[in-house]
């Protein structure tokens, strides 16, 4: 090995090139003892301190966008809330558990109101229902005794006609009746009679026998609906 294949050092020491510039990198490596097996002993190994940062760094990219993500959705939380400030009456300075207190009470309050509404009016509803109350009636100082039923179905041509001849057949006649129509759906409240007072026995019987009538029709047009849409699941019936 020739003094040429050497490099002057400031202190007058000799050191090769290649290591020179491991010295002038050393800030960047670290050094760590690993086994030589073609000397059989432990020798230095450097090692890249940038490797050894990543995985910190890594944690403190994932601290980052973690507290950036919570910042996002308490921002929506928030906004949330002042929307419902804004729409319940008074809520404006309530804290958050006020708040949603507030709100669950104003919309049991809506759901009376419109439940209300609903008995008031003749609005169809989602759910099959037929009820039948017996009354008494008076018209023209006749005495009679009345039957109040109701019924609310899907609506289908024919439905009306078929209501009709039930009637008939159990020999009722129609005083008053309300029908309205909805979305396809139907709802028809009819006070009946007989127009004479009736034993204890038939009484009995109009009062077992209409709603069974009533629910056949009801049936009838249901089944007719399930065959023509096959994927629409049956409604919920109420009698």
């Amino acid at each position: 090995m020739n003094e040429s294949d050497f490099e002057v050092l400031s202190d007058d020491s000799r050191v090769k090139p290649e290591f020179r510039t491991l010295q002038t990198d050393k800030s960047s490596l670290s050094s760590s003892l690993v086994l030589d097996s073609e000397r059989g002993e432990l020798v230095e190994a450097c090692v890249s301190a940038k490797r050894k940062m990543a995985p910190v760094e890594r944690n403190v990219d994932a601290l980052r966008n973690h507290s950036e993500a919570e910042r996002r959705r308490r921002a929506r939380i928030n906004a949330h809330l002042d929307t419902l400030r804004g729409l319940v009456p008074g809520a404006k300075k309530l804290d958050k558990a006020a708040l949603l207190a507030e709100v669950i009470n104003h919309l049991r309050k809506l759901k009376g109101n419109a439940e209300e509404a609903m008995q008031q009016y003749v609005i169809p509803t989602d759910a099959d229902e037929i009820r039948v109350e017996q009354g008494q009636g008076e018209v023209v100082d006749l005495e009679f005794e009345t039957i109040k039923a109701s019924l609310c179905c899907a609506y289908r041509p024919g439905l009306l006609s078929n209501l009709r001849q039930v009637l008939v057949d159990l020999g009722l006649i129609v005083l008053s009746a309300e029908v309205a129509t909805l979305e396809g759906r139907m709802k028809s409240i009819m006070v009946l009679t007989r127009c004479h007072e009736g034993d204890k026995t038939m009484r009995q019987f109009l009062s077992s026998s209409l709603p069974l009538a009533l629910c056949s029709i009801v049936d009838q047009f249901s089944t007719s609906e399930e065959s023509q849409r096959p994927l629409v699941s049956n409604k919920r019936r109420r009698a």
